[in-house]
């Protein structure tokens, strides 16, 4: 198994950023792809931001690109996620998750959440 813990979150005014923090624990962390997911009440969870095992490769989704960057430091077991420009639309609950094979834009090949960490962006 792995433990999953997000942290970073709050509150910020439009245009603003966030640094959400989320370190992994258990088994070897470079043999899990990472991914980020947002979800708000009553929604499905919906991708934002995929890395690879090796960091060498990422995946943002169409409203991510340009203003989020997703980092890894394995030998830490931290993934990083950098949101800046952020618009209201970004309020949601950001999660982490570790996969099992492959990095993937589905919460459904992702095996190890974590708790997640509340972002709310104003006008």
């Amino acid at each position: 198994q792995v433990q999953v813990t997000e942290s970073g979150g709050g509150s910020v005014q439009a245009g603003g950023s966030l640094r959400l923090s989320c370190e992994a624990s258990g088994r070897t962390f470079s043999n899990y792809p990472m991914g980020w997911f947002r979800q708000n009440p009553g929604t499905e969870r919906i991708f934002v931001a995929a890395i690879d095992r090796s960091g060498s490769a990422t995946y943002y989704s169409n409203s991510a690109k340009g203003r989020f960057t997703v980092s890894r430091d394995n030998t830490k077991g931290t993934v990083t996620l950098q949101m800046s420009s952020l618009k209201p639309e970004d309020t949601a609950v950001y999660d982490c998750a570790a996969g099992n094979r492959w990095m993937s834009t589905s919460p459904y090949d992702y095996q190890f959440w974590g708790q997640g960490t509340q972002v709310t962006v104003s006008s």
